[in-house]
């Protein structure tokens, strides 16, 4: 791929994917400003065949005289190259993108906008109806206990600048500032319903310091090297490409500074009695995530991940959430959550059976009991990892 820095804004050909990529931010004072650009972007079309895409997902802001410019190469090219679809790559979390490049495509018949997250997050509705709400603050209520302590060991130091990526309904990052204080906390996510939840919660505590922003964790337009202490739990497992999360984690994160990341093996879900019961209904929902290019089984494949990604001074901790650690109807109001979720909208759209979901929901309930029951044992287990970015 062949990049030019133009100051402001980059842009380059990727042969491979037959893609022209622009980033940053366009706003020329005249349209000469542009002229290298805009004949990378003829020379680009000049070479391929059968489809272009025009990747502007990572175009932080444009101004009018940029646009135009944009508008009139496109346009020309398009009519004088029928043979080829244009496809202009916009991104949902800048909300302006993909209603002013459609401009472009309304009054061209081989131009397309596609927004390219809708695709990338396969659970993402799911989360956006809301349903996962009650799930992740039970969850969350249950796993602080032992993430304190485990913080602190992985790193984390009052008074540093912290990033939670995919931070839900932002339960999380009152409890980072109320015990570490960080001296910037800034909270994203891609669901607006979270979002929205997760400022309503911070209000209700006075918190007004904490930094919740709408974004797409595959595409962070966070600049790189920015924080100490970058957190994203529960949530690489339900990407289908986590591996490009990793990646902007690695870059916002400050060097010498460590990324921390909790995962389930949900398969590993036990509890007694009705063990067999139990075991079938969570090794199902592995399944079920599976279908939705979703990985429930990421815990154990976390260490690994983060070397991958280039982090070293990797530590890998588990640790087993149960009916013991408290309240067991906390315990219990969490798999009630998650068959509700799993058992209900998910396994519907599936297209499971009925009696398929009767023998899941089985499960579901048998674990609850085995919650309750004053004999019983119930467990989740949960995969806490982190690694520093090299100095």
């Amino acid at each position: 791929m062949v990049m030019a820095n133009k100051g402001v804004f980059q842009a380059g050909f990727n042969e491979n994917n037959q893609e022209f990529i622009i980033s940053g931010k366009l706003r020329p004072s005249n349209e000469i400003e542009l002229e290298s650009l805009l004949r990378g972007i003829e020379e680009a079309v000049a070479n391929v065949q059968g489809r272009f895409y025009l990747n502007v997902k990572r175009l932080a802001y444009i101004n009018n005289i940029a646009f135009c410019a944009l508008h009139r190469v496109i346009a020309q090219l398009s009519s004088r190259r029928l043979d080829v679809q244009f496809v202009i790559v916009t991104s949902s979390v800048l909300g302006w993108s993909t209603r002013k490049f459609s401009a472009i495509a309304q009054r061209n018949d081989n131009v397309a906008v596609a927004e390219y997250d809708t695709e990338f997050y396969p659970g993402q509705s799911f989360l956006e109806d809301g349903g996962f709400i009650p799930i992740l603050r039970n969850q969350t209520r249950l796993t602080w206990r032992h993430e304190r302590d485990l913080l602190t060991q992985h790193g984390l130091q009052p008074g540093t600048d912290v990033a939670d990526i995919c931070c839900g309904i932002g339960d999380f990052a009152v409890l980072l500032k109320k015990e570490f204080d960080p001296s910037r906390l800034l909270a994203l996510d891609h669901s607006r319903s979270s979002l929205e939840y997760a400022r309503k919660i911070a209000s209700d505590f006075g918190l007004t310091d904490i930094e919740y922003v709408y974004g797409d964790a595959a595409e962070l337009l966070i600049a790189d090297n920015t924080f100490d202490f970058v957190t994203c739990r529960h949530s690489l497992q339900i990407f289908d490409k986590p591996d490009m999360i990793l990646r902007e984690l690695f870059r916002i994160c400050k060097p010498g500074g460590r990324v921390y990341v909790t995962n389930e093996k949900n398969s590993h879900c036990l509890g007694e009695p009705r063990a067999d019961s139990i075991q079938w209904t969570y090794s199902e929902v592995a399944k079920l995530f599976s279908h939705f290019k979703m990985d429930v089984e990421y815990g154990p494949k976390s260490g690994r991940y983060l070397m991958d990604t280039g982090f070293e001074d990797v530590k890998v901790d588990t640790f087993m959430v149960t009916n013991r650690d408290g309240d067991p109807q906390d315990f219990a109001a969490v798999i009630q959550a998650w068959e509700d979720v799993y058992a209900g909208q998910m396994a519907r759209d599936r297209g499971d059976s009925a009696e398929f979901i009767a023998r899941f929901r089985q499960g579901f309930q048998d674990h609850i009991s085995a919650a309750l029951h004053p004999k019983g044992y119930a467990g989740w287990p949960i995969w806490a990892a982190s690694g520093r970015k090299p100095l």
